[in-house]
């Protein structure tokens, strides 16, 4: 999945996008509210980790103003001030959860999943579609309960066309969760990774619909 991450700490915000990227996750890094509506105003994201205090402003008031404007991507507060007020002010703008400063990769790893979840009506952690499972939790796949080993970007491909399995993603959509912006995207690189996971989940498992895009074939 694609993580925006709203943060004008350096070293943090580098520490997220390259722990989030171990975790499967392509990370877009901003420092400030004005670049984070930008990017929100451009590009689809699974989840937003947003920093409370910023140089321009205040993450809660850029979260009520993305939730005025009926933006309903799912958003993770995380800020140094853990009083009662400020987690239940953050909430009631409009937040999905609230991790406080200094926190564990892995738990905030493990809330963005649970908050994406909810956002896509899923109750189960785990994704199966046939003979295949993806686990989210240890980026694990099997097929017919054998362990299949994916690179990292295989994986959220996989993972991209597994959560909704009948319907068809095309190549932008798909090039948006395998890439974050300063990752260059070379014109075959996505047909090369449909290859290599055909390969390994089986020939038939993915389905190619001419200029349209790509979807888990139904399972018979």
């Amino acid at each position: 999945m694609r993580i925006l991450v709203v943060e004008d700490d350096p070293i943090l915000a580098d520490g997220l996008r390259a722990g989030l990227a171990l975790k499967g996750s392509a990370t877009d890094v901003v420092a400030t509210c004005e670049d984070a509506e930008a990017a929100l105003s451009t590009t689809r994201y699974a989840a937003v980790v947003l920093d409370i205090m910023l140089p321009d402003g205040s993450g809660v008031d850029l979260l009520r103003r993305l939730r005025r404007k009926r933006d309903t991507t799912p958003v993770l507060l995380l800020t140094a001030r853990d009083a009662i007020e400020d987690k239940v002010g953050g909430l009631d703008a409009g937040a999905d959860d609230y991790l406080a400063k200094p926190f564990d990769l892995d738990e905030l790893a493990a809330r963005l999943r649970a908050i994406t979840r909810r956002e896509s009506g899923r109750a189960e952690s785990q994704f199966e579609h046939g003979n295949i499972t993806l686990h989210p939790v240890d980026l694990s796949v099997t097929v017919e309960g054998h362990a299949v080993t994916l690179s990292r970007r295989e994986f959220a491909l996989l993972s991209a066309l597994m959560e909704r399995p009948s319907q068809v993603r095309s190549r932008a959509e798909l090039e948006d969760v395998l890439y974050g912006w300063q990752e260059e995207v070379e014109s075959n690189a996505l047909e090369v990774h449909i290859h290599h996971l055909r390969n390994k989940i089986g020939r038939d498992a993915i389905e190619t619909l001419r200029g349209l895009g790509y979807r888990m074939r139904a399972v018979r």
